[in-house]
């Protein structure tokens, strides 16, 4: 979804990172999460109890930063209100699923030392989003407390995937800090060709391209995902749009040298979509 942005202006008086958020012994993970359906929000299921297995023995998080495939801007820019609302970016779901709320507070003096983290581009300070439903559906049953910061990072929609992979690089300092860093989207996704008779199956080219970016994946050969123009028609069927691979790239760009990946929810639903998702260290 596309989003207009509302910049914010913060005092001078915010501390730097250092004092935000002390650097620790241990460098979290990243993770990747085939989000799927929003209703995972609300069920405990195979993909839920796999994200929770998948956050089980890291440290409890300092921060959250989340890439979603649900906020597409032009520029970049990063949640920097107190307290982020929750954003029901969806139709046709039950009213619980609207009733829900993530009340995670935000973090304006983190968001400040992101936008200056990142040299690459001019990081915006933004106050109108908040949480869309990439993040909230994931966090709601993995940190059902909500009691851990959380911050957006948006996509820039008119930037090619090398330049989504590249900034994120300029995130890694974060790791070192206690934020767990999160893309949230789905491999393989073309809700054009879903079909719910297939719910728990996959069509050919689905299950073949999957195969092929995992091979890469698990090879720590990213170039070529970072255009997956290049990778053949089944790519190009899994991706008629790139807002819910851009997040992969991001996890991909913050993998350090001879760090582990591992691969779970490794599953086709609904003939085009994968739920595929991947945890990097730790």
């Amino acid at each position: 979804m596309f989003a207009a942005t509302g910049a914010v202006t913060l005092g001078t008086s915010l501390k730097t990172l250092s004092e935000v958020l002390p650097e620790d012994d241990v460098i979290m993970p990243v993770l990747f999460i085939g989000h799927g359906s929003p209703m995972n929000a609300l069920e405990d299921n195979e993909f839920t109890q796999g994200w929770k297995a998948a956050v089980a023995n890291i440290p409890k998080p300092k921060a959250i930063l989340c890439v979603s495939a649900h906020w597409l801007t032009r520029g970049t820019f990063v949640t920097a209100m107190e307290k982020p609302k929750t954003i029901h970016d969806f139709g046709g779901f039950p009213k619980a699923l609207f009733d829900a709320e993530y009340p995670a507070a935000g973090n304006p003096e983190l968001a400040k030392e992101v936008s200056e983290l990142v040299k690459a581009t001019s990081v915006g300070l933004d106050n109108d989003w908040g949480l869309d439903h990439g993040t909230w559906s994931v966090l709601k049953p993995v940190f059902p407390d909500a009691d851990i910061p959380v911050l957006q990072l948006s996509i820039d929609y008119y930037q090619p995937g090398a330049w989504h992979y590249e900034l994120a690089k300029e995130l890694a300092a974060l790791r070192k800090k206690g934020v767990l860093i999160i893309g949230s989207g789905n491999m393989v996704h073309n809700l054009g060709m879903a079909d719910f008779s297939q719910r728990d199956k996959g069509f050919d080219w689905a299950i073949e391209i999957n195969e092929v970016f995992k091979k890469h994946i698990l090879d720590g050969d990213h170039n070529p995902l970072k255009d997956y123009k290049t990778l053949g028609k089944s790519a190009l069927l899994a991706i008629p749009t790139p807002d819910h691979y851009y997040p992969l790239l991001y996890t991909l760009g913050l993998q350090g040298k001879d760090e582990p990946v591992a691969i779970f929810n490794d599953k086709p639903v609904m003939g085009a979509l994968t739920m595929t998702s991947l945890k990097i260290g730790y």
